[in-house]
């Protein structure tokens, strides 16, 4: 089978590769779509923790059944949900399997979803209706993400927010926002096309290479600033402005993943009363919601899936870490 190798630091090769044999309790799928995550992007540059070449990544993916299932036909489309909880520890003892103690994902402790074939446990595979279309399937994962971010910030209908950062993340969390009702939701970008998609998404717009953010951000809230601000880029220069457009008692939302830590001011936090929070994966209710959504059809996905072919891998990621326009690369299996 035609797989994606993760080879070395920010060597990928495209290869064939032995079709997974299935054992009990596992089933094979035929894999339709792919995408690149940003812990994707972490291992082909050498950073992430776990990731031991050679490896096939990918846990955002989409397909149908091959075989191995007992109850879906070969045929059904489905996705999955990547984590591999151990079961046993307190957080997975007390409802909290997303955060287990040692939580670890098909595609990056083990080969995933960038292959013709990928074999997974039966329990971590998600039907998904035949009216989606499986290039939409594929992005269930990243947009349980934001699901997840909107519901553990407390959000409320009519709630302003501030979401730093347009790329697949920051889009979703945007998206989930506007789709429950959000009175404004403010999205803060540099790169010309997401700032375009995230206007043609319905989303307000501050172009960082040009505005001054607080000051937008006062513009658009009639002086009030944000209920909830979300921190999708993880980059440093974030925390500089993430506090400060926050109303009293407002809430900041750690969505996205730091390299290294970043100062935070805490007298902010102590003088306006704020609350921090982070946010890690998803749980199942937020596929749920995540799938609905994408069924409701209101939020036009295809502005920002990017497709590619298998054999464009090399290049994709080397374009992806130069700063490429893509905002959400799928590869078509």
């Amino acid at each position: 089978m035609k797989s994606i190798i993760w080879k070395d630091v920010r060597e990928v090769t495209v290869e064939q590769r032995p079709v997974p044999e299935i054992k009990e309790g596992e089933a094979l799928i035929k894999v339709a779509y792919a995408g690149i995550c940003g812990s994707d992007m972490n291992i082909y540059q050498g950073a992430h923790p776990r990731a031991k070449a050679p490896l096939i990544m990918g846990h955002e993916f989409s397909g149908t059944i091959e075989k191995g299932h007992p109850t879906l036909r070969p045929g059904t489309h489905v996705t999955i949900y990547p984590l591999l909880s151990c079961g046993h520890c307190e957080p997975c003892r007390n409802g909290y399997a997303h955060v287990c103690n040692t939580l670890k994902l098909i595609g990056i402790d083990c080969d995933g979803g960038m292959a013709e074939f990928v074999k997974a446990p039966v329990e971590k595979i998600v039907e998904i209706p035949k009216t989606l279309s499986l290039k939409h399937g594929a992005f269930i994962e990243p947009l349980a993400v934001g699901v997840h971010a909107v519901r553990r910030s407390g959000y409320k209908p009519g709630d302003t927010a501030v979401v730093f950062g347009a790329g697949p993340i920051g889009l979703s969390v945007a998206s989930c926002l506007k789709y429950f009702g959000a009175s404004r939701v403010i999205v803060v970008e540099a790169s010309p096309r997401r700032l375009e998609v995230a206007q043609k998404l319905g989303l307000t717009t501050i172009d960082l290479t040009k505005e001054d953010i607080r000051a937008k951000v006062k513009e658009y809230t009639r002086d009030l600033n944000a209920d909830l601000a979300f921190d999708c880029a993880a980059h440093p220069s974030v925390q500089t402005n993430l506090l400060e457009v926050l109303r009293v008692q407002g809430t900041a939302v750690v969505v996205g993943s730091y390299k290294k830590p970043a100062e935070v001011d805490l007298l902010k936090i102590e003088f306006k009363e704020l609350t921090m929070i982070g946010i890690r994966v998803y749980e199942t209710k937020d596929y749920d919601i995540a799938i609905a959504m994408m069924e409701s059809g209101r939020i036009d996905f295809d502005l920002f899936l990017d497709e590619f072919s298998p054999d464009q891998a090399p290049g994709v990621f080397q374009d992806l870490v130069k700063g490429s326009s893509a905002i959400k690369v799928l590869f078509k299996m």
